[in-house]
């Protein structure tokens, strides 16, 4: 078995991984993939064929290098049930608090809330991509991704726009407490997710990228919890908008990452 050493400078989350794996998926040469996504780095063991395996690569546009092949002996094999059960209490916990943000956004009329549960639903949707694909026919995982990417792009638009409403009217000061006490939940259930996959200590790029994704999640949560006690101090609306103006940016890359990943 021989492996192939390539560089993904553009390779800085688990989209990425999927594309990439969606990618090499359909060749038979290709027996396992070891990524390394904090250092942009992807082992590829394989048989015959590199040339195919780049060309795919290269088409994804990613900022790939291939450093070198290799004889090698193949890799050992994690247990992944642990941590296919643990990726599923994840994705139930971020699934969850995007149906309690989302209710809960609207009725405090917090932007900043609803931007979250958003956040919430793209981790949920890669979680689900690499759950529900597993061993499925690539059409399909592409198909579910197209709808995945539009489904949350069309969401982050209504998001952006509803923003400017309330931007240039008298809409109402968003309810503070709602703000920070869900945030706080929210908070509480990133962590636990982080918990959980730091208890699998596993070495393997999607569950390091999930760690990756949950300690952003923890930050977006903090963002709200700021942006609640500034609307208390200031009486103003601004801070819920401005955070939730930029929790819906990254929620549009996710959904164009996403997209890319139905190509």
């Amino acid at each position: 078995m021989k492996r192939s050493n390539f560089t993904i400078q553009k390779m800085d989350c688990p989209s990425e991984e999927q594309m990439i794996r969606m990618k090499l998926e359909a060749y038979p040469q290709v027996k396992y993939l070891d990524f390394d996504i904090p250092n942009r780095k992807l082992q590829v063991y394989h048989l015959d064929g590199i040339e195919d395996i780049q060309t795919s690569i290269a088409s994804l546009k990613l900022g790939d290098t291939l450093q070198g092949t290799e004889e090698a002996e193949p890799p050992v094999w994690e247990d992944q049930s642990k941590q296919k059960n643990i990726l599923w209490w994840v994705l139930g916990i971020n699934f969850g608090f995007f149906i309690i943000e989302m209710t809960t956004g609207w009725i405090s009329s917090s932007m900043g809330l609803i931007a979250d549960s958003l956040d919430m639903l793209a981790d949920s949707i890669v979680y689900a991509l690499s759950l529900f694909a597993v061993g499925g026919a690539i059409s399909r995982k592409k198909k579910v991704a197209k709808f995945s990417g539009y489904f949350q792009m069309a969401l982050a638009t209504f998001g952006f726009m509803e923003i400017l409403r309330r931007f240039f009217s008298e809409s109402e000061i968003p309810m503070f407490q709602w703000m920070i006490i869900v945030s706080i939940f929210a908070l509480l259930g990133n962590l636990i997710s982080l918990w959980l996959i730091n208890q699998a200590k596993s070495k393997e790029a999607h569950m390091q990228a999930s760690a990756i994704f949950t300690s952003n999640d923890i930050i977006v949560n903090g963002g709200v919890i700021l942006a609640g006690v500034l609307v208390y101090f200031l009486d103003s609306k601004w801070p819920d908008l401005v955070i939730g103006g930029i929790v819906f940016t990254f929620v549009m890359r996710g959904a164009l990452r996403i997209l890319k990943i139905s190509k």
